[in-house]
Order: C-alpha cells, then structure tokens, then sequence
C-alpha cells in the first residue's frame, strides 16, 4: 500500500507547483523540501509573460502583490553602442504586469497554497535515497526528518524537483539527451533606492547586467560574463570584479546603479553549461531544473519552471484517467522540448559574449519570438485539472506503484 500518490522530492518553485496542482486533483502528495520554510536560494527572480500567466491561473498571485511585490509594466535595453530601446507591456488576460518576487516569498506562497489543498509539506526533510522494487521500479524515497531518523516514504510516482544536483535523477541514471558548451558566470546583490521601475537588460563589452525590481524597494542587480573572465577578474576581489564587469556595460545602467543606496551582500554563480535529461521513467518524473536547465542570461528559469509543473501534472492526471502512463510523460517530455528548443539555442548564442549591438538586437528578437509562442500555446490550455474522481475524499488509489 502506497503512502502517497506522488511524493515530490523538493519544495522550491517546481516542486511546490507540480505538488499543487496534483492536490488540487484530489490525488495524495508529499512535499519533502530540505531547506526551513521561508528560507532564500539563488536566483534572478523575472518572471516571464507566460510564468505570471501561470501564477495568475493558479489564484496565487494576488498573495504575491498583496506581500508588495512591485509591478513591472516596461523593458529597457541598453545596446553596446550606446542606443536604447524602451517597450512598454500591453495588458494581456490573467497578465497585467510581470513580477519579480524574492524567492523566500515566492517558494513559500506556492508551497502553502499545496498545503492548503492538501498536500503533506515536510520541510527540514532530507532524501537520502530511493525505494525500489526487485525490477528497479522506483516505490519512493528514504528520507532524513530534522530528528535525523531514515523513514521510507512510498508513492505511486516520486517527482524529482530537486535541482540541477537532483538525487533522483542521479539515482535513475536519468538520460542527458542534450547538453549545451557555453556559460555565464554571474554576480548579483540587492540594491535599495534605485529609480527603476522596469527591467532592464544591458548588453556590453564582453560582459551583461540586468536590473530587477523586488521586494522592500530593492532591485536586484547582476552582472554577468563568460566563467573564464570572471574567474580572471576575481582574482583581485568579488567587489572589484562586480565593479569591472558594470563598467563593461552602458553608462546608462551602471550610473543608474551607482545612484542608488549602499549594495547588499554579492552572490555568485560560477555558470553551468545548459542541459536536458529525460524526465520520466518507471515511477519517477522529473521538473524543473532537475529535468532541463538553461542559463539564467536569459532569466526564463523560473517560468520554465511554472510552466513544466502544470505539464507534468496534467501528464500524471491523464494517466490516472485512463490513458497509458508512459504516453502521458512522454506527451510532456514532447511538449517541455518543443517550448524550450528555440529559447535554449538563443541562451547558447548570448553566452557567447562575442556579440556586437546588431548581433544582440538579432538574438533578443528570436528570444522574443520564442517566449511569444510559449505564451501562446499556455493561453490556448484549459484551466488546471479538475479534481480526480476517485475514492474517498477525491484520492484516486492506485492499486499498486505500478499503476502510474
């Protein structure tokens, strides 16, 4: 007998939303998240059209803006000539602005709306392997509670929503079907008081920087390069390579950085080449970064994040239905690949840093392009899953692991 229909392994972005919407389902899900509630992680925090498209359907988002979030209503660019273009976001149904939460704030709104529809949230919980059967077929997860005592947690499918480190996908021997050769390598901090009330992408030397309006009034603020010139650079100290790499991009932006208040504490992130893994195999899923990564350049991680957690979890539902399980995830495999090619080749091509001002202008329009048809295609999707007609309380029992 299963614990649990789906225990999702990761309580971040995609491991909350994925948790979710299946409770919303009516199935029975564990969130095992390592990490206390509220806590922060790295990240650039934009979201995309189609990432607050998402929000919007799952009634999440009036948490976020009640919390202060500030809304994003227009796009600077900054060229390596010296030309700037200025675009204003028209409206659309469910996105009236974009959104840039701090993660602390984003991760726990999405994870208290899963417990709120039901699903068991297990923060200070660590796994420590998985469950299987004699055939390999993954059961579950062993897991570590804050008393540090294993515990075996079974489930019909075990979602890996654990990061670019997964575990599970580690432990599956999950395929890369692709993997990408460029980086960035990125500094960021938080800066308060700045006169910015839209993002702004800069494009350089050698170098980008972006500015991103968050919470308490801050913006954060990254600048960015290949990972072989930042090593280089900080070499003489992490301030000094911030400084560096802001004076490789448009006056514009780095004065205006330099306007605001005193900058928090620099975090780094060294750069990681992008890669896709197949995400599905006997009773294990991946989401997220677990199961495709893209470099931040081009700051659609958290979107794709929202946006494969809906198509995973409308892939386990159809197969819950009726239809075979296998076709279902390989359905989203399909789809999540289909969305993401053109946006992963441009990401490849910024990385580069070998950019003049038209070749950049060229690669922003084809990222535009690329977004333009996610959006479309998550617009034409029906509202999420209806609850699952199963047995008592809406859970559907699969009779054996083996069902999904």
């Amino acid at each position: 007998m299963n614990d649990y229909d789906v225990a999702v392994v990761g309580g971040r972005a995609a491991g909350a939303s994925t948790a979710l919407l299946l409770a919303r389902a009516g199935l029975r899900v564990a969130v095992l998240e390592r990490s206390p509630v509220g806590s922060d992680t790295v990240s650039t925090h934009a979201l995309m059209r189609a990432g607050v498209l998402q929000l919007s359907r799952w009634e999440v988002l009036p948490a976020l803006v009640a919390a202060g979030t500030p809304p994003v209503r227009s796009i600077d660019f900054a060229h390596p000539d010296g030309a700037t273009a200025h675009v204003s976001l028209r409206p659309s149904p469910g996105v009236d602005a974009l959104y840039a939460p701090r993660r602390h704030l984003l991760d726990r709104v999405l994870v208290e709306a899963a417990a709120a529809a039901g699903a068991d949230v297990l923060h200070g919980t660590s796994v420590t392997g998985l469950l299987r059967d004699d055939d390999g077929r993954v059961l579950g997860v062993r897991a570590a509670g804050p008393d540090g005592r294993d515990a075996g947690v079974r489930a019909a499918l075990t979602v890996g929503a654990d990061g670019v480190g997964s575990l599970v996908a580690r432990e599956t021997g999950a395929r890369t079907l692709g993997r990408g050769t460029e980086a960035s390598a990125l500094l960021y901090r938080y800066v308060s008081d700045l006169p910015v009330r839209g993002y702004v992408w800069a494009y350089g030397d050698g170098a980008a920087a972006g500015l991103i309006p968050t919470n308490a009034g801050e913006t954060c603020v990254f600048v960015s390069t290949t990972p072989a010139r930042m090593r280089t650079l900080r070499r003489e100290g992490t301030a000094g390579a911030f400084e560096r790499l802001l004076d490789a991009v448009p006056a514009t932006v780095s004065d205006t950085v330099r306007s605001g208040g005193a900058g928090g504490r620099i975090h780094g992130w060294r750069g990681l080449p992008g890669y896709v893994r197949r995400p599905y195999g006997p009773g294990w899923a991946l989401v997220g970064d677990a199961g495709y990564f893209r470099d931040p350049i081009t700051t659609h991680g958290l979107t794709d994040a929202l946006r494969d957690a809906e198509l995973l979890s409308e892939a386990v539902l159809a197969g819950i239905d009726g239809s075979s399980p296998e076709a279902a995830l390989a359905g989203y495999q399909l789809t999540r690949d289909r969305l993401s090619h053109a946006l992963a080749a441009v990401t490849e091509s910024v990385c580069r840093y070998d950019w003049d001002s038209d070749g950049i202008r060229t690669l922003l329009r084809r990222a535009s392009s690329a977004m333009s048809d996610e959006v479309e295609h998550l617009s034409a999707r029906l509202p999420p899953h209806p609850a699952v007609v199963g047995t008592s309380r809406g859970h559907p029992r699969p009779s054996s692991s083996r069902d999904t």
